[in-house]
């Protein structure tokens, strides 16, 4: 018995709580290890969390450190054949979720029951989806599927969807802060119809056909949304160009997709020039030192004065946006989203992230990443509220404006957590409306996960990945399941996945394949062969053949999966996805190097890729990374950082003279 008592007992946390310079330690110890008599590691992290970790502002009195004590405290005897450690679980925010009342409306258990209904029964289940975000067609829809494409014979418009009028008109359709600590100010839902409809007219008095591409070259504003949505109103098609590319990558899409218009902002405005010099173009807002655009261009003033017009419907397949994501070739593959693909983002914002109407969307992005026309169609399929802060999401000011903006869920990519807890801005803060997280286009960090969720006094992080060519997640967490950091608890509805090993037999841990069909899968592309790319050489699963997708991803007990990186040559930076050939040529020509190799080597604490930079001299050199680092941000995009480079005297190369990247990335990891 005697024995039995001593592995019972707990070790005190009072030595790590002194050294961490607490105030009444001793206290702190008693009330932490009080809560650490509980006998699950569950209970006792709840317990912790309502009586230790809870305050007005987060770490005002107790420090993140003591946190992660907390943590560890609770789940040190974890056996680890259970789940992850939880961080958040569903009964510290009762009520039903929306997956939860969608799976009580066809019978499913829970959650895993209900993704396996979706993927038994994907036809029933997109249909339902339709009907739940009430996705108005043209007539009848027609069959849901059929000679392997859907809705084949519906006819729609998915920006008329965005902005169909209702009794909600007068609710909020973006709420926004232009300027640090500026007033809030918003717009309403016929506000901005008013807006797109205006811009549609402008198109159609250019006589703009459906299907002619416009390009859309600005930060993400007001003006931005509006525009995007009255391309699409009118047919057209909007080309999502990043407005922190530089004007050769700028050029490069511009050639890939024949665009016929641009609209950019007073930021963009000689970038455009640059890249497209005879492209006529709108313009948003006054150019600096008084200068006026070209005779050629249009005032945004102008555009929104013109006469509105009704919306254009065509096939669901018809194309309302192109996108771009870098796969391992030199040149970005341009991504068509048609008129349904939105349907896959506003059903990922209803189940994955349980988006309602009451709720406010803070998400940093652009329409040059797929995150931002996301972001539009999450919130305004799902009559929430987007918000949008024009300055960014680096310092407290944009702290202050989720507060003051009463954003519910705030999305965002686990570089920006690191910034965050690196410059302590957003502690102090009240968070307390926001209910979820979300986190997306890079492997996140479980430490820095813990912290951003310590910010809110606690709320999940949906953990959410995918790609341009899905319309959104393949994998997600969920609001009805616990929250265990930098974790995913679900493949997303409607759509399966598989894990593969380099034999492609199925694994623990090894390459991630998609299972489709579904909706949002892409099934073209503009400039490489889709099938190519996508389905060449893959492995078979009863279905056909998987659908590559590049990712490594681990799944761990309890249903847990854990993402690893890229598996091929591809990287993400800074949220954005680029190849290793894209870089590599912003990099040439850089004096005294003669080639480079760029390779993404995965964090040892699980947080986003770093960029490691592999060169050639052509004599001897100091410190080559302050060159190359300006190319970089000149030559593609500023937003990408040289985490290091590596001096060698040459590139390892196949038989067909490919270098060796993979080589690369292992010799780097064997020294680290």
């Amino acid at each position: 018995m005697g024995i039995e008592a001593k592995k019972s007992q707990k070790p005190s946390v009072l030595p790590a709580l002194a050294s961490l310079g607490v105030d009444e330690p001793a206290a702190l110890a008693q009330r932490i290890e009080c809560c650490a008599a509980e006998p699950t590691g569950e209970r006792r992290w709840q317990r912790m969390v309502r009586e230790v970790l809870s305050e007005p502002l987060p770490f005002t009195r107790i420090p993140f450190a003591v946190h992660r004590l907390c943590f560890a405290a609770a789940y040190q005897d974890r056996d680890p054949d259970l789940p992850p450690a939880p961080a958040w679980l569903p009964e510290m925010a009762p009520g039903d979720s929306n997956v939860r009342r969608l799976a009580q409306l066809v019978g499913a258990a829970d959650v895993s029951d209900l993704h396996r209904w979706s993927i038994e029964h994907r036809t029933a289940f997109w249909e339902l989806m339709c009907e739940q975000l009430r996705i108005g067609f043209r007539g009848s829809p027609g069959p849901v599927w059929r000679d392997g494409r859907w809705y084949p014979e519906a006819r729609l418009n998915i920006a008329e969807n965005c902005l169909r009028a209702g009794q909600d008109d007068d609710r909020l359709a973006i709420i926004y802060r232009d300027r640090e600590d500026g007033p809030l100010d918003g717009v309403s839902r016929a506000d901005l119809a008013r807006m797109a409809h205006a811009v549609a007219g402008h198109c159609r008095e250019r006589g703009l056909q459906p299907g002619a591409r416009v390009a859309l070259y600005l930060p993400m504003t007001v003006e931005a949304v509006a525009a995007y949505l009255g391309i699409i109103l009118a047919g057209c098609t909007a080309v999502s160009i990043a407005d922190s590319f530089a004007a050769p990558q700028v050029a490069i899409r511009m050639r890939i997709t024949g665009a016929s218009l641009a609209i950019v902002a007073t930021p963009t405005y000689e970038r455009l020039l640059a890249a497209a010099p005879d492209l006529d173009a709108i313009v948003i807002g006054e150019l600096p030192n008084g200068r006026r655009p070209r005779a050629a261009d249009t005032p945004w003033a102008r555009v929104t004065s013109a006469p509105s017009a009704d919306a254009v419907s065509g096939p669901a397949a018809a194309h309302s946006n192109i996108l771009f994501s870098s796969g391992t070739t030199g040149e970005p593959k341009a991504i068509p989203w048609t008129h349904l693909t939105p349907i896959k983002c506003a059903t990922d914002a209803l189940l994955l992230h349980d988006v309602r109407p009451d709720d406010v969307l803070a998400w940093p992005t652009s329409l040059g990443w797929m995150m931002g026309p996301w972001l539009i169609y999450a919130a305004l399929l799902n009559r929430a509220t987007i918000a949008l802060y024009y300055p960014g999401p680096k310092g407290a000011d944009f702290g202050r404006f989720v507060r003051d903006a009463g954003v519910t869920m705030l999305g965002l990519i686990p570089t920006l957590v690191r910034i965050w807890r690196r410059s302590r801005c957003m502690e102090g803060i009240d968070w307390s409306v926001i209910r979820r997280f979300s986190s997306t286009g890079e492997c996140s960090d479980p430490d820095d996960q813990l912290y951003l969720m310590a910010l809110a006094g606690y709320r999940p992080v949906i953990e959410y990945c995918g790609g341009t060519e899905i319309g959104g997640g393949y994998i997600s967490a969920t609001m009805d399941q616990p929250s265990a950091p930098a974790t995913f608890t679900t493949p997303a509805f409607g759509l399966d996945l598989a894990i593969r090993d380099e034999r492609g037999r199925p694994a623990a841990s090894g390459e991630l394949f998609l299972v489709p069909p579904s909706v949002g899968l892409s099934t073209e592309l503009l400039n490489q062969d889709h099938d190519d790319v996508y389905l060449d050489g893959t492995p078979l699963a009863d279905e056909g053949p998987l659908r590559r997708h590049g990712d490594h991803m681990q799944r761990l007990p309890g249903g847990y999966y854990r993402a690893l990186g890229r598996v091929d040559d591809t990287m993400n930076l800074s949220g954005i996805k680029v190849s290793s050939a894209e870089i590599e040529r912003a990099l040439s020509g850089v004096h005294d190097i003669s080639e480079c190799a760029a390779v993404a080597v995965a964090d040892r604490h699980g947080g986003p890729d770093r960029l490691v930079v592999f060169a050639v001299p052509t004599r001897p050199i100091p410190d080559p990374l302050p060159a190359l680092q300006r190319a970089l941000a000149k030559r593609l995009n500023p937003l990408f950082k040289i985490s290091e480079v590596r001096l060698i005297d040459s590139l390892p190369r196949t038989a067909s003279n490919k270098v060796m990247r993979r080589e690369l990335r292992a010799v780097y990891a064997a020294e680290h």
